[in-house]
């Protein structure tokens, strides 16, 4: 039984247009290209960020959690988006800018993206379509949305904005 439903698993995976997480990049704020191919072996969280939002703050406790498990193979990317009430105004340098002098960021930030709409990131089509990532189908709501992948780069869980980093659900994938 167990062949049969590996079988049926496995057939069922050839037939989708599953994408690997690794054969993604992004554009670094500083203007890099990201290959995540380089995050094989790591747990990796991905937050859609806002300078201007209710959530912002969250920055703080982004950065912790960064440093806090950076060295167990784990990391966090920031997607600045201006998707949400234009909560992200700025331009790259701006971002960067804002922060890195008010929540000491560390962590590595991209380029300012679309997380939803036709110009959306092919990251963020990833995460959100099950026809590209092989696990669930989810929507952007808010600034702030967290997004984990285990270190076989498959997409785990999503996390909506009012989820704080330190949330119980969150330490329990990172252990």
């Amino acid at each position: 039984m167990k062949i049969l439903f590996s079988l049926i698993f496995l057939l069922g995976m050839i037939h989708t247009n599953a994408q690997s997480f690794y054969d993604l990049e992004a554009t670094t704020i500083d203007g890099k290209t990201f290959k995540f191919e380089q995050l094989k072996g790591k747990k990796v969280m991905i937050v859609n960020t806002a300078s201007k939002c209710g959530f912002t703050p969250q920055y703080k406790d982004l950065e912790k959690l960064y440093e806090m498990y950076k060295d167990s193979n784990f990391v966090l990317i920031g997607f600045p988006a201006n998707d949400f009430l234009k909560q992200e105004p700025g331009t790259n340098e701006e971002i960067k800018s804002f922060c890195t002098l008010n929540y000491g960021v560390t962590f590595p930030m991209t380029e300012k993206i679309h997380v939803k709409g036709k110009d959306i990131h092919p990251v963020y089509q990833w995460l959100t379509q099950k026809e590209k990532n092989g696990a669930f189908d989810s929507k952007i709501k808010w600034n702030f949305q967290k997004y984990m992948i285990d270190e076989n780069g498959k997409l785990l869980q999503v996390f909506r904005s009012k989820t704080k980093p330190f949330d119980a659900k969150i330490l329990k994938l990172l252990k």
